[in-house]
């Protein structure tokens, strides 16, 4: 499936989503409800992927956690807050450089609309 079908995919989810569950959760049930959600329409997605970090080829003790990875190609991360602040969009800039992904979707659902808390990142 091509990034740009999958994107419409997990916004057409996140949609459904919403308008079943409304704003004002925590993050934690959007995740697993989406997960389900895309689970159901036939994509290959993975909840809290670990991604380990490494400076200067050594392995940190420490592990960065994707909150959905879809199809292996589309970094998917959400939130649940009053608004969205740069360092979000820096954060998927990150996880999408640790698993070369070409593209990273930020949600948040704490919007009147999800459709608002849309963001794409392209690399």
């Amino acid at each position: 499936m091509e990034i740009n079908q999958i994107s419409c995919e997990v916004l057409d989810a996140a949609i459904e989503v919403h308008n079943y569950l409304g704003p004002g959760l925590i993050e934690s049930v959007y995740e697993q409800v989406l997960f389900v959600e895309l689970k159901s329409r036939g994509l290959s997605i993975k909840r809290q992927v670990e991604v380990p970090i490494f400076y200067k080829g050594i392995p940190v003790d420490k592990r960065l956690y994707i909150d959905l990875f879809v199809e292996d190609k589309v970094v998917v991360e959400l939130k649940s807050v009053q608004e969205l602040k740069p360092v979000h969009s820096m954060q998927v800039l990150t996880y999408m450089k640790l698993t070369s992904s070409k593209l990273g979707l930020l949600i948040n659902f704490n919007e009147d609309r999800v459709s608002k808390g849309f963001k794409r990142i392209i690399l």
